[in-house]
């Protein structure tokens, strides 16, 4: 038997903002808040499905540099252009780590700056 990710900490200075964003962007729900702030977000069918669930956990410290872990995300019902004109109304913007320009992928910023790239492909 194996491990399976079930979850994804996140910390970030405004747990419930993140949240909503990321809910918007992967179709997910609120499935718990805790008293310290944290908010876990995930599909409809809850925890301990195939897609991991995200908790983000309030922190102060500042995102320094850039992250070593980061999502990549495909439209399921659209394009590529009109998925990512989508995605910066909701509150993502371009980000630059390097990139030459020639990519088939964005790169992006969520609210508070964790990078995460728009692929391509479409997926079902």
């Amino acid at each position: 038997m194996a491990c399976r990710i079930s979850e994804l900490i996140i910390p970030c200075r405004d747990p419930q903002s993140l949240a909503e964003f990321w809910c918007e962007v992967l179709g997910f729900i609120v499935l718990d808040t805790d008293d310290e702030g944290a908010v876990e977000i995930g599909p409809q069918e809850g925890f301990g499905g195939l897609q991991p669930t995200l908790v983000f956990i309030p922190t102060t410290e500042p995102k320094a540099g850039r992250l070593r872990l980061h999502f990549d995300v495909n439209a399921t019902d659209r394009d590529q252009d009109a998925e990512l004109e989508r995605l910066l109304k909701l509150g993502a913007r371009p980000a630059d780590i390097g990139q030459t320009g020639e990519e088939p992928w964005h790169v992006l910023a969520d609210p508070e700056g964790n990078e995460f790239c728009l692929l391509r492909a479409r997926l079902n």
